[in-house]
């Protein structure tokens, strides 16, 4: 991003107003028509689901951002959310949030958007609750019923065809960060079932493009939306979305102007000999990318015992990590928390410097047996070729330690989520790029009763804190509540922190907006790109 990451997520919100205004980077005459050319964009990232109810991953919000509109949306270099489908979303009191839709919005098969489009897809997104969807974004209007989770009695209200009315269960300061978010996106209600999540290539959205065409781990297109008429005017007529199930065709494909943008992931290695050939341009935006690694406290696993899970904290080697199996690209993290937003705290820097003799102790005066048997999984392409250096990596710092017997196993992303939520590994790894930019993006969805990845973990001192510091408008005080939840995380070490990485793509010559897109936010903006024929 090109602000400053210390102005983002800084806990500081003015209770009468937000996410109003005409930003992007259209001419606020969107015209799909007005689009010319091409480009394509290969990647080894995947779509689990296209619709917004089905996915919580990078590949398929990044579709999901030019396919559907939200009520808000957040610029290329901003932090804070601007009017997109709402013309503006404003806090009427902490837990108040009305939202003026534009007038004359259109799904691309000609239906009107209205409120009452808004008011079902949350209600969908909520009573789905899908396994890999993100609902779990949606708590402030949800009715809290874990076995039965709904849209809880009179969130939302459409009083007309153009005004929203959210009633938050609790103040949150985070909501209309939210309301820019993929889990947002409005679907039309005529075209989408209310309990179930639609075939990929049915999607019907009203962003600035249409998915024309799909097959799954082959290829996208998208289409300049001709009824598009927001600030995010697409620059390109057509894009193609190609997908590489490995690095290695994808390095050869931008090297060789296969493809005109490479967007994760490719290795360290590829990336710095790209840069040295100097045929294509390596560019490199600001991040908040952070990978980790989550404990499996659910069923008979050796993760239920805290002793075990400080015991790999105490060991785990992010330095050696980092250099090892990243060519030192990355930066060794100490909180789920990561450093430049406001409230973050190097909590696991308790640990000290990593100690087998340590970790021993710990596990001596727990009485816990030793070797501890563990299984460590991990998926070999959806986060690049280097996850699995740091999964060996890892696991030979936990061997090597004396007190560990690890073995290793890993699948493919979309048998991945679901494995790792059945308990087939201990320990595993997962990464993530923030949905909205601010310290809680990184607490909530992790910590709060087993997080969206289903681990088990779940404190009432860390769920009541969420509470306050979500509330909380005075800057110092929620950087202290903050503070504390990140030290309660190091002791209680659901997952373990392992580093935080830049956004980069590599793009040719003729590419235009390509380095304007690499932010924190990870949002890969497809309309704002071009291409020099």
């Amino acid at each position: 991003m090109i602000i400053s990451l210390a102005a983002c997520g800084d806990g500081e919100r003015d209770s009468d107003s937000s996410g109003g205004g005409n930003g992007g980077s259209g001419s606020g005459e969107g015209d799909g028509g007005s689009a010319s050319g091409t480009y394509t964009l290969g990647t080894t990232e995947s779509v689990t689901a296209m619709d917004p109810a089905g996915s919580y991953d990078f590949g398929s919000w990044n579709m999901q951002y030019a396919i559907f509109e939200q009520l808000l949306a957040i610029p290329a270099g901003a932090d804070e959310p601007v009017g997109d489908a709402a013309e503006s979303c404003e806090y009427d009191d902490p837990q108040t949030v009305t939202c003026t839709l534009r007038e004359g919005l259109k799904f691309s098969n000609g239906n009107d958007l209205t409120s009452s489009d808004v008011l079902f897809s949350f209600e969908r997104n909520l009573a789905i609750n899908d396994p890999n969807g993100s609902s779990v974004l949606l708590g402030s209007i949800s009715n809290g019923d874990a076995e039965a989770q709904a849209l809880a009695d009179g969130a939302i209200e459409t009083p007309d065809d153009t005004t929203v009315v959210f009633n938050l269960n609790k103040p949150d300061a985070t909501f209309t960060k939210v309301l820019a978010t993929a889990t947002a996106s409005i679907v039309d209600e005529d075209s989408f079932p209310a309990d179930a999540i639609v075939d990929d290539a049915d999607v019907i959205g009203s962003g600035p493009y249409t998915l024309d065409q799909f097959e799954n781990g082959q290829q996208a297109v998208l289409k300049a939306n001709p009824e598009y008429s927001g600030d995010r005017a697409p620059q390109t007529e057509t894009v193609f979305v190609r997908y590489y199930n490995d690095p290695a065709p994808l390095r050869t494909a931008i090297s060789s102007e296969q493809v005109d943008i490479a967007y994760r992931t490719l290795s360290p290695t590829d990336l710095s000999s790209l840069e040295e050939e100097g045929d294509v341009e390596v560019l490199r935006g600001e991040g908040s990318e952070f990978r980790y690694w989550v404990w499996q406290l659910n069923f008979d696993k050796a993760g239920k015992d805290v002793a075990v899970r400080q015991a790999a904290a105490q060991i785990i080697d992010r330095d050696a990590i980092a250099e090892r199996a990243y060519d030192g690209t990355v930066e060794p993290a100490l909180s789920i928390v990561p450093p430049g937003f406001a409230g973050q705290k190097d909590s696991f820097e308790s640990y000290g410097e990593p100690s087998a003799d340590a970790a021993k102790a710990i596990l001596d005066e727990a009485g816990v047996q030793t070797p501890v048997k563990i299984t460590l999984g991990y998926t070999p392409t959806h986060y690049g070729p280097n996850a699995v250096d740091e999964a060996q990596e890892l696991r030979d710092q936990l061997n090597s330690s004396g007190v560990f017997d690890v073995q290793l196993d890993d699948l493919e992303w979309e048998q991945y989520q679901t494995a790792y939520k059945e308990g087939q590994y201990d320990l595993f790894i997962l990464g993530w790029y923030p949905d909205f930019l601010d310290a809680d993006n990184y607490l909530s969805p992790f910590v709060r009763d087993g997080g969206f990845y289903e681990n088990g973990y779940s404190n009432p001192e860390v769920n009541q804190l969420l509470d306050q510091e979500v509330g909380e408008t005075d800057e110092t005080a929620r950087n202290e509540i903050l503070g504390q939840i990140q030290d309660i995380v190091a002791e209680d070490v659901p997952l373990i922190p392992s580093w935080n990485g830049q956004n980069v793509a590599v793009a040719t010559s003729a590419m235009e907006g390509v380095q304007e897109t690499l932010d924190p936010t990870y949002i890969f903006r497809f309309w704002e790109i071009s291409k020099n024929e």
